[in-house]
């Protein structure tokens, strides 16, 4: 049996939470693969929003088991927070989801190197999260990090005193005045990996063969955006790990003759938190507008989201690097009463005309060639079929398709499971 993958086709924020939960029903295992809490993933629905960011978004689905991958970065203190607050729903946690004891973990002081990295730089400041994923991911290639099977070794309290005297040293090396109280944050920590061992550790490459060779549907949730990934994104603007279809394999464990449906997600538009370039950002009143009606908030820092239209060519870039079979268009509701829309579909780059993205995408280099077409005025948001879509919308989901030569299957309509249409 394939495994299929779910990823996010931008800067992240796509909208990945709410689409891997309306389609959970249709799997038995949701896997994430990769990330850590840097990721924002929110669910919505009776009336209750939901934000998890390590735990997969299946986890409210009583059909489906839950795994956070071998690739996933894990920091036990927001993990224990993500976990209290689903102890209202009465979910077996136990029994529902599972952790690859060859996933990292994030030490406080990894969190506190993030801070010292970030703080130096100054003004040329990447927009880290502050969540301690790059230096953990840093360990992880060093080959010197914690992994959740250390848990289960009696030394693994000396092998952390270790790690976490090396982090204070390489802290010193920055120079910046960094306050913290390694003890109090110990504390929590330690707290935090009690309710940890008292969940499920499992070798996860070795489940999900046996759950593929017994025929169970898998659906691998990728976190972040494609443009976010470490070899094919906006460097240095982006994260620490394999956020496209090839994270999968590797942050899995899944052979590549195994990868079934790709589903690729995006916004009607674009957004993107933290630095780095942006060809198609507005600064104007349609900026500000996508911002307050699409709510573009960072859903883990908090951070107002920057606002653009659509980008066909990065688009195009991360549906190619990722073989994309189908999309999923989300936020469409959010660009109802603008008058005329504005799709990227290529760059005036050093002279030429280019519909490819290039190595570097700053604004130097970079500016945007637009097609204009004409936008709706319809509130979507009660909408439920795809014969009460507006005509302009469909014209709009028509041209994408052309463009981008993959099929749209889903538009999303609303934040909530329920405005969701099929098509």
């Amino acid at each position: 049996m394939a495994v299929d993958l779910l990823l996010g086709l931008q800067w992240g924020d796509e909208g990945k939470g709410k689409i891997v939960d309306v389609l959970t029903k249709d799997y038995d295992i949701i896997a994430r693969f990769q990330g850590g809490p840097n990721a924002g993933h929110t669910l919505e629905f009776d009336g209750i929003k939901h934000v998890l960011h390590t735990i997969p978004s299946g986890i409210f689905h009583k059909n489906a088991m839950n795994i956070v991958g071998n690739g996933v970065v894990i920091d036990p203190v927001i993990f224990k927070k993500e976990l209290d607050a689903l102890d209202a729903f009465n979910i077996d946690i136990k029994s529902k989801l599972l952790i690859s004891r060859k996933a990292h973990l994030i030490l406080p002081t990894h969190r506190l190197l993030d801070a010292a990295s970030e703080t130096s730089k100054g003004k040329a400041k990447i927009g880290s999260t502050l969540k301690g994923i790059g230096p953990t991911y840093m360990d992880k290639t060093g080959r010197n990090g914690m992994r959740i099977g250390d848990l289960e070794l009696s030394n693994w309290k000396e092998k952390y005193r270790a790690l976490a005297n090396k982090h204070e040293a390489m802290i010193g090396f920055y120079n910046v005045d960094i306050q913290y109280d390694l003890k109090e944050l110990e504390s929590e920590f330690f707290n935090s990996i009690k309710l940890l061992k008292t969940l499920t550790f499992i070798d996860s490459e070795e489940y999900l063969y046996q759950a593929q060779k017994s025929g169970k549907k898998i659906l691998a949730e990728g976190a972040q955006g494609s443009l976010l990934d470490i070899d094919f994104g906006t460097y240095p603007f982006v994260t620490s790990s394999n956020t496209t279809a090839a994270g999968a394999c590797t942050g899995l464990g899944v052979a590549p003759n195994k990868i079934g449906d790709v589903k690729g997600i995006f916004k009607a538009y674009t957004t993107r938190v933290g630095s780095g370039p942006f060809p198609t950002e507005l600064f104007d009143k349609d900026g500000e507008t996508m911002g307050r009606v699409g709510n573009e908030f960072g859903a883990t820092t908090g951070r107002p989201r920057r606002c653009g239209w659509l980008d066909l060519v990065a688009l195009k870039y991360a549906v190619n690097v990722n073989g994309v079979t189908e999309l999923m268009m989300m936020k469409g509701d959010v660009l109802s009463g603008f008058k005329k829309l504005k799709v990227c579909t290529a760059y005036k780059y050093k002279g030429e005309t280019i519909s490819h993205l290039p190595y570097n995408i700053e604004s130097e280099n970079v500016t945007p060639i637009y097609t204009e077409m004409k936008g709706w005025s319809e509130d979507l948001t009660k909408m439920t079929k795809v014969e009460e879509l507006p005509a302009t919308l469909i014209d709009y989901i028509d041209f994408l398709e052309k463009e981008l030569e993959v099929p749209i299957k889903i538009v999303s309509v609303g934040p909530d499971r329920t405005q969701t249409i099929h098509r």
